[in-house]
This record gives structure tokens, C-alpha cells and sequence, in this order.
């Protein structure tokens, strides 16, 4: 019987989709992909947040397994809310691909260098519309949805000074311009760069196969970053970053918390022993709160 694979049908989620099943059928397990539309991939117009951000590209999926028309799916970690549809689990997590983001110029970017500059960048994440914002204060940001091939498309003919992408989307379409410049500065959305699958609880042979194929660093790096958000969102969406990076026996946690046009910012940097990594992310989250991040979050919500 060949397990049946719940995909969006982008090409990047095609590609995640296939990674895990050549996976399973390495340990002998028969696949079929089955390609579902989500909410996000009908509506390419308006801005993510616009369309309530929680669940957007992964509900229709969830629908699907827990109606049993397949069997597990396959999504971007950072597409997942915080809090997983009961009776679903993530199973497992893929090796964790590069977390940063990149900035795609149309031409020279000599105007990073001045402060005062007043060039246009696009992006539909408000995460990393804050952070560039937090920066570059007086540049404007323009909305931009669709694939990583029709963004690129528009980033080059749109009239911008560049568009911001996840650098893992553009490596694993093999789409990577020569001239993107790597932005070490922002911090990622929470497991950005891994693919997580997801099961029902109930079957636990499949959760076990999941397991097989799965990567135990990137599970942890996921679960910590997603607490930290779960922890500071409390149901509204909020620009938030965190990085945890997982060496010798540590769990480092980056994480951030902005208003949504970057005047302000918490940070925070938060180490634990390795077997604490789902409770770091919730420590960080409140040490960012009690630092001035219930502020941040009172205007959220009120804006919401």
C-alpha cells in the first residue's frame, strides 16, 4: 500500500514533498504524492498578514488528514501555526537547509550604505518588513506574493531596489542570482529552512517510519523557535524572529520582537543544556515580554 503524500503544489513544495519521498522509499515504503491548493496559493494578491497569516498555505492540508484523503503532508515549518490541529502531530523534521535571508538587488546596492537613502524593497513577511524598517527607516516596502520564480520575475522588472527571499527556497530550486547578498543581520522567521511532515496521532507505524527519516537537531532547533512565538503571539500575529543553533551539548537561542513598522525592538540571546531546548524558547519569550515586549504586543493587538 503506498502512503499517500498531502502537497501544495508549488514547485518548492514539490520539492520538499519529493525530498521525503525519496526518503521513505530509501527504507522501503511505497509514496504517491497528492497535490491539494491551499487558501494562500488561491489568494496571490494581498499581503500575507491580510489574509490572517495562521494557517493559510497549511489548513486545507490538515483538513485532508484528518479527513483521511492522505495519509501525512509536507509543508515549510515556518507555514505551520504554533499550535498543530488536534489529532495531527509533526512526526519529523528534514535536515535543517540555510536559515538566513537574502536580499535580490535589481542593480548596485550601494544605497544600503546611506542611511538616509530612499529605495523601495519588497517583501510580503511583516517579520522581515520590521526588520528592514528597524534599519533602513526611511526606505519604503512593497507587498510581493506569489512563487520563488514569479517573485524573482518581479523583483527583477517591478522598478525595485530589491526583494527579500529565504535563502533555503532559492537553493533548493537551484534559482540563486549571482548577485543576492546574504542578510547575517535579520534574523529568521522561527523554523525557517525546514520541512516538517506531519501525521495523525492515531497512526502510530507511520509516526514511527516518519521518525526513521527525520533529523533530531532540526526537531529541537523547531520546537524551541516555536515556543518562543507561540509564547509572545498569544493569537496575534506579530513580526518575530528566532534562530537556535544546537553545538556541543548547547541550545543558542537569537530571538526578536518588533512593531510592525520597526520603531521598536526587543532582543534577546538565551543559552540552555541541549534536553531544555523546548523550554528555552518559552524563557526567551518571557524575558523578552517583561523587556518591553508586552508593550509591543498590547499595540499589536490594538492595530489588529
Amino acid at each position: 500500500m503506498s502512503l499517500r503524500i498531502g502537497t501544495r503544489s508549488s514547485p518548492l513544495a514539490l520539492w520538499q514533498a519529493n525530498e521525503v519521498k525519496n526518503r521513505l522509499e530509501a527504507i522501503g515504503q511505497r509514496t504517491r504524492l497528492v497535490p491539494i491548493t491551499s487558501d494562500g496559493d488561491q489568494d496571490q494578491n494581498r499581503p500575507l498578514h491580510e489574509l490572517g497569516n495562521i494557517g493559510i498555505f497549511t489548513k486545507a492540508l490538515d483538513d485532508a488528514l484528518l479527513q483521511n484523503r492522505i495519509d501525512i503532508a509536507v509543508h515549510s515549518c515556518k507555514d505551520l501555526p504554533t499550535v498543530v490541529e488536534e489529532g495531527l502531530q509533526i512526526s519529523a523534521t528534514l535536515p535543517r537547509g540555510d536559515h538566513r535571508d537574502v536580499l535580490v538587488p535589481s542593480g548596485d546596492v550601494q544605497f544600503l550604505e546611506d542611511v538616509n537613502s530612499m529605495a523601495v524593497i519588497a517583501t510580503g513577511s511583516i517579520r522581515r518588513r520590521a526588520q528592514w524598517l528597524n534599519r533602513y527607516p526611511h526606505h519604503r516596502l512593497e507587498n510581493i506574493r506569489g512563487n520563488v520564480d514569479t517573485r524573482l520575475k518581479k523583483a527583477r522588472n517591478q522598478g525595485w531596489h530589491g526583494a527579500i527571499f529565504a535563502k533555503a527556497g532559492l537553493d533548493r530550486l537551484n534559482l540563486q542570482p549571482a548577485n543576492m547578498l546574504v542578510l547575517d543581520w535579520m534574523i529568521p522567521a522561527p523554523a525557517q529552512g525546514i520541512v516538517a511532515i506531519v501525521s495523525r496521532t492515531e497512526d502510530k507505524q507511520i509516526h514511527a517510519a516518519l521518525q526513521s527519516v527525520g533529523d533530531s537537531t532540526s526537531f529541537m532547533q523547531a520546537t524551541c523557535e516555536r515556543s518562543f512565538m507561540n509564547r509572545l503571539e498569544g493569537g496575534c500575529s506579530a513580526p518575530i524572529g528566532a534562530y537556535a543553533n544546537v553545538n556541543n551539548g548547547i541550545i543558542h537561542l537569537v530571538g526578536v520582537l518588533l512593531q510592525k513598522d520597526g520603531s521598536e525592538k526587543v532582543n534577546i540571546e538565551l543559552s540552555a543544556r541541549i534536553n531544555e531546548y523546548a523550554q528555552l524558547g518559552l524563557s526567551a519569550a518571557d524575558q523578552v515580554l517583561k523587556s518591553g515586549g508586552n508593550h509591543i504586543m498590547d499595540k499589536l493587538r490594538e492595530d489588529a
